[in-house]
């Protein structure tokens, strides 16, 4: 998968084992980013609906959560991925402006990006594997690409996988089927039909995916924005449209305890950071708030993303700011009858004991 701030990687076994305990056939997983969370619950044979506002989470989801990797034809895929791999570069608006005015990627990097994702759209727009080639090529950016894993700077000196030829690979698919919904969150989310299992992992303060990750909107898009700043950011993200309410710090706890009360589980799961703005009294008073018996309350203790640890640093490279906390804490909240609760929490606790309060 991507390089992806907030990712729950780490939080997957725990998050399987409480949504294997609870007997869930079916589930909601809001905010889905990367897909991760949705993925280990289809894994482990639930029916996931995946959802998001990013364009790029959309065609991720199409390939990790729509796609039923039990049905596709495999050899087919590889296939056009062989044919994609052996176009020649060319340059165009991705190789103008991530590789020479700026330097997220190496300029022959940038040219494949160009010749593939032109050829994507000029004859692969709807081919039924499209999602799953763009996917590829999404990937095969990230895995040459020079950040720390957001798209607000890159390294000063290239990263050595930078070096490195991009390469097409074929995306894991998972047997299995699901959905995927692109949308504002209090939007969408009242529009579900009731799941077994509700997983939510909300945005907790003013970093925003959009301009995070405004390499893979432009990606996926293929618009050709006008750009700005050091980063070339789309200027777009200056327009209301594209910022939500979940990076607002003043309007955030309204939305997220609404969006709490409008989803429709029998079992709601929440992961969150101690670095938000709602304290963890108040999620837990919200999910009593939307009829739930039960609450627990887990925490991890987890090392920060990397940009915390190096600094912060000005375009000449000189240090500028300081090294932040080195370690956060993600809370894990399972609400629900209290019998389930008490399973998920055993589930847990089976996996490695966490700090419960």
């Amino acid at each position: 998968m991507i390089k992806y701030l907030g990712s729950k990687r780490t939080l997957l076994p725990f998050i399987g084992a409480i949504a294997s305990s609870s007997g869930a056939e079916t589930a909601v997983d809001l905010f889905t980013g990367t897909t991760r969370v949705a993925q280990e619950f289809k894994r482990r044979g639930l029916k996931v609906l995946a959802s998001d506002i990013s364009t790029y989470s959309e065609i991720l989801a199409q390939t990790y959560i729509v796609a039923d990797g039990a049905t596709e034809n495999i050899d087919e895929i590889k296939a056009k991925l062989t044919y994609l791999q052996n176009l020649p570069g060319k340059s165009g608006y991705f190789t103008k402006t991530f590789c020479v005015d700026s330097r997220y990627f190496q300029p022959k990097n940038g040219e494949k990006v160009d010749a593939i994702r032109d050829e994507l759209e000029l004859n692969f727009r709807d081919d039924p594997h499209f999602p799953i080639l763009l996917t590829s090529l999404m990937l095969g950016a990230d895995r040459v690409d020079s950040t720390t894993g957001v798209q607000m700077a890159y390294l000063k000196q290239w990263a050595a996988r930078a070096h490195n030829d991009l390469e097409l690979r074929m995306p894991e698919l998972i047997s299995g089927s699901g959905s995927a919904v692109r949308g504002d969150a209090l939007e969408v989310v009242p529009t579900f039909e009731t799941a077994d299992l509700f997983y939510m992992d909300p945005p907790y303060n003013q970093h925003r995916y959009f301009t995070n990750y405004h390499i893979w909107e432009t990606l996926v898009r293929w618009d050709e924005p006008e750009s700005y700043g050091i980063a070339m950011k789309r200027i777009d993200s200056r327009d209301e449209g594209t910022k939500s309410v979940f990076n607002k710090k003043r309007e955030m706890p309204v939305a997220f305890k609404k969006v709490i009360e409008q989803a429709k589980g029998k079992m709601v799961v929440v992961s969150y950071n101690n670095e938000s703005w709602v304290d963890a009294s108040d999620i837990s008073q919200a999910l009593y708030d939307a009829g739930h018996e039960a609450v627990s309350l887990m925490e991890f203790d987890y090392k920060r993303y990397v940009g915390a640890q190096i600094g912060i640093f000005n375009p000449n490279g000189e240090k500028v700011g300081k090294v932040g906390a080195l370690r956060n804490k993600e809370l894990v909240f399972v609400a629900g009858d209290a019998s389930a609760v008490e399973d998920a929490s055993k589930a847990v606790a089976s996996l490695r004991p966490p700090t419960l309060f």
